[in-house]
């Protein structure tokens, strides 16, 4: 038989009342009080049923957040910093992906019986936005939507300055003298966000620069991968007038395209500079060392669960737009160190 709230209680020498302040997370019980209640919790095993949870409290202490790609490391980066932020505030965090599915992300949103195991999600999504509204028709559960979107002020949104990014990641190429800088990874058939803003941040920092717009200078990526990066800096290089700088998208895009750079005899950052996006610690330890946009993702985990228990908390509360730092962080892969 499955141990009870009222064991764990027996056990300690509490009242049931005080198990589930402790099991809730609810935030005055003293340490000492707290450290018996959770003796006893670890000596008897006990799980708490997250179903009885939320009829007894409302809540159930989980929050979900749902990425396209969990495999990706930038999404990985992301759910382990959520996970932290999450456990300071006294939540665990289910995570789950959509595969870019649009009707998997209508699914995770209107799940129905499934969103009752949640107080609420963080969601990373690729529909458009006129679905994204539907699905708010249909669904109840608090929701903060993070990145790709400039949404109407109807969700709570934490996310960076793809558009300022991208050109402080261009500009810093042309602050070297660089003059032919390419790009790598428009996505010009996709209706989210990031890519069309990542390539208008590169044209404004061209413009800027005095640079003449170059049409062939801007590849895309079907995904935002190391192989996709290579592919699009081989072409670029066999083009008749080839970069001295490239602007990948993300990091994983541009450590693929230095691959291509070295497989065609030439050097980085001597023949071609290149900067990626969301400061990996591969390209940390790369040779040579990638130069990135760092993106604060433990800021922006911080800031999204936070706005989640803000809207658990108060559902009626103004939906709120946050927008976290980003910084240029030099390095070998354009001459830095």
């Amino acid at each position: 038989m499955a141990t009870t709230l009222r064991d764990v209680a027996e056990h300690a020498q509490v009242s049931v009342r005080t198990v589930s302040n402790v099991v809730s997370g609810y935030p005055h019980v003293s340490e000492k009080m707290r450290a018996r209640v959770e003796a006893a919790i670890e000596a008897l095993d006990y799980r708490p049923n997250p179903v009885a949870q939320r009829l007894r409290t409302g809540r159930t202490g989980v929050l979900a957040l749902v990425v396209p790609e969990i495999d990706l490391p930038y999404f990985s980066a992301l759910a382990r910093e959520v996970i932290d932020a999450a456990a300071l505030m006294g939540y665990r965090v289910m995570i789950d992906q959509t595969g870019h599915d649009h009707e998997r992300e209508r699914q995770l949103l209107t799940g129905g019986e499934r969103t009752m195991l949640f107080d609420g999600i963080l969601f990373s999504p690729l529909v458009t936005k006129s679905e994204l509204l539907e699905m708010e028709r249909r669904s109840t559960i608090p929701l903060v939507l993070l990145g790709e979107y400039s949404f109407d002020g109807r969700f709570d949104h934490v996310a960076i300055d793809n558009e300022g990014a991208a050109h402080d990641a261009a500009a810093h190429l042309a602050s070297l003298g660089r003059r032919r800088i390419a790009a790598i990874g428009a996505q010009p058939a996709e209706t989210y966000a990031t890519p069309q803003e990542r390539t208008a941040g590169y044209l404004r920092a061209v413009d800027e620069a005095g640079l003449d717009r170059d049409e062939s200078m801007i590849r895309p990526a079907a995904s935002y991968r190391r192989a996709d990066g290579h592919a699009a800096a081989t072409e670029l290089l066999r083009s008749a007038e080839p970069p001295d700088a490239i602007f990948c998208f993300t990091d994983l895009l541009a450590l693929g395209a230095m691959r291509a750079v070295f497989d065609a005899g030439l050097s980085v950052p001597e023949d071609v500079a290149i900067i990626g996006m969301d400061d990996l610690e591969e390209g940390r330890y790369a040779r040579p060392s990638l130069t990135t946009v760092s993106l604060d993702t433990p800021d922006l985990a911080r800031q999204a669960v936070e706005r989640l228990h803000a809207r658990i908390t108060d559902p009626e509360s103004p939906a709120a737009e946050v927008t976290v730092p980003h910084r240029v962080i030099p390095r070998e892969s354009t001459g830095g160190h």
